[in-house]
C-alpha cells in the first residue's frame, strides 16, 4: 500500500513538472493552465489505483489452473461476485490511494476546486469509471477461457490504455478527429471522464451518459461471454 502510494506521488511530481513547463512556456493548452493541470495529474494518479487501470489477472489465473470450476459451482453469479469484491477494494483505495495524492497535490501546487454541487457528480462519475474498468478487466480475464494464456493481450492493453483513457496526456491535447474517435470508445470513461466532471469541462450529463452506456454495454457483454465460457467448461468437462 505505502509502496504504491509513494510510486503514485513520485510519478505525479514528474508528470506535474512536465505539464507546468509546457503551460508556462506556451500558455494554457486546450484550456489547461497550471491549476487545472494539477487537478488532471493528481486526480489521474489517484484514479488509476481506484479503477485498477492496468488489468488484474486473478480470474485468468484461476481459469488456467482450473480452480474457476469451483467458482462456477458456488451459489452466486461469478461476474457479480467479482464486481462486489472490486467495489470493496475500491472503497479502501479511496482512503489510501486516491485521497492522499490529491491532498498532496493541492498542498504543493495551485489547485482548481469545483463548486460543491459538482462533487456528488464526480462521485457518481468515479463509480461509473470503476464499473467500466471492471467490465473491461473481466472481459480480458474471460478471454483465458479460449486463449488459455492471455498475457500477450494484457500486455497490449497495458501499453495502449494510458494513452487511450487520457492518463498520459489530456485527450483535449489531441486533434479534434482523434479526440472524437477516442471518445467513441470506453477508455475515456475510466480516467478522463471523472476528471472532466471535476474540472467542469463540458456538460457533466453528457459525460455521465457516456460512462453509463459503456458500463452497461460492457457488463452485458461480459454476462454473455461468461455464459459461453460456462457452456465451454461443461462441454469440455463432459
Amino acid at each position: 500500500m505505502f509502496a504504491g502510494l509513494a510510486t503514485n506521488v513520485v510519478f505525479g511530481v514528474i508528470r506535474m513538472t512536465v505539464l507546468v513547463a509546457a503551460v508556462s512556456a506556451a500558455g494554457p493548452i486546450a484550456g489547461y493552465d497550471t491549476a487545472t493541470s494539477a487537478v488532471y495529474v493528481w486526480l489521474g494518479q489517484g484514479l488509476l489505483a481506484f479503477v485498477v487501470l492496468w488489468g488484474d489477472t486473478h480470474l485468468a489465473e484461476r481459469v488456467r489452473t482450473g480452480d474457476v470450476v469451483v467458482d462456477l459451482y458456488r451459489p452466486w453469479h461469478l461476474q457479480a461476485a467479482l464486481f462486489a469484491e472490486d467495489v470493496g477494494r475500491a472503497g479502501f483505495a479511496v482512503l489510501v490511494r486516491l485521497v492522499p495524492p490529491v491532498a498532496l497535490g493541492a498542498l504543493l501546487f495551485p489547485f482548481r476546486w469545483p463548486d460543491a454541487v459538482v462533487l456528488p457528480l464526480f462521485a457518481v462519475s468515479a463509480v461509473l469509471a470503476l464499473a467500466t474498468s471492471f467490465a473491461v478487466r473481466f472481459l480480458l480475464n474471460a478471454s483465458t477461457f479460449w486463449l488459455l494464456e492471455n498475457r500477450g493481450l494484457l500486455s497490449v492493453y497495458n501499453v495502449l490504455t494510458p494513452v487511450l483513457c487520457g492518463l498520459a496526456v489530456p485527450l483535449d491535447f489531441f486533434p479534434g478527429w482523434a479526440r472524437d474517435a477516442l471518445w467513441s470508445t470506453p477508455f475515456p470513461a475510466m480516467i478522463q471522464a471523472p476528471i472532466d466532471v471535476f474540472l467542469e469541462r463540458g456538460s457533466p450529463w453528457a459525460v455521465l451518459a457516456h460512462q453509463a452506456f459503456w458500463a452497461a454495454a460492457l457488463a452485458a457483454l461480459g454476462y454473455f461471454v461468461l455464459l459461453r465460457a460456462m457452456r465451454k467448461v461443461v462441454v469440455q468437462g463432459g
